[in-house]
């Protein structure tokens, strides 16, 4: 996976319009935030900093036992620290999710679980703003909300707490009877 270094650069690509990470040796990263979705500085160059760095990490690690390839997790680690730094404030959405008995208090890079009447779907959580949480979807096929709305990979949405549950990611031992 990618090792993030002081020459990452964060710019804005007007012709591409969109946010762009650079990541030197000719390798630029699109970022999957739609431009509307973006705040004022998200136009201005600026570098990839430590606490970016340290945000990749974070997410990098969160996001390891998903089922995904290694340069998706890159994708959605990257696109999660985007989204952290320069992701709009947005309103929760959360019709779109049944609420669950309990919910739950997620931290930043916690995965958890949303479900909709159309099935379930794995969330990376980017920000939790007391009552609701920005959301990044981490599953590779799209993920129907009704029926005429769907998520992609790596889409943000704001949801109320009392619609998710932590991920609760199978273990598989293999061990030997001994003796």
């Amino acid at each position: 996976m990618l090792k993030p270094n002081d020459s990452w650069k964060w710019y804005y690509d007007h012709k591409e319009d969109s946010l762009m990470l650079d990541l030197g040796d000719d390798m630029v990263f699109r970022v999957s935030i739609p431009t509307k979705n973006l705040i004022p500085c998200a136009y201005d160059q600026c570098v990839f900093t430590v606490d970016d760095a340290t945000a990749f990490q974070t997410y990098k690690e969160s996001i390891s036992h998903l089922d995904i390839s290694v340069p998706r997790k890159a994708e959605l680690a990257l696109n999660a620290v985007a989204a952290s730094r320069f992701h709009k404030p947005m309103m929760p959405k959360s019709w779109f999710f049944e609420a669950r008995s309990e919910g739950c208090k997620p931290a930043s890079s916690d995965i958890v679980t949303l479900q909709t009447p159309h099935g379930t779907a794995k969330f990376l959580v980017i920000e939790n703003c007391g009552s609701a949480s920005l959301c990044m979807m981490t599953e590779i096929e799209p993920f129907a909300l009704s029926n005429t709305k769907e998520m992609a990979f790596c889409d943000t949405i704001k949801v109320m707490n009392d619609r998710m549950e932590h991920h609760r990611q199978e273990v598989s031992l293999n061990l030997a009877m001994v003796g």
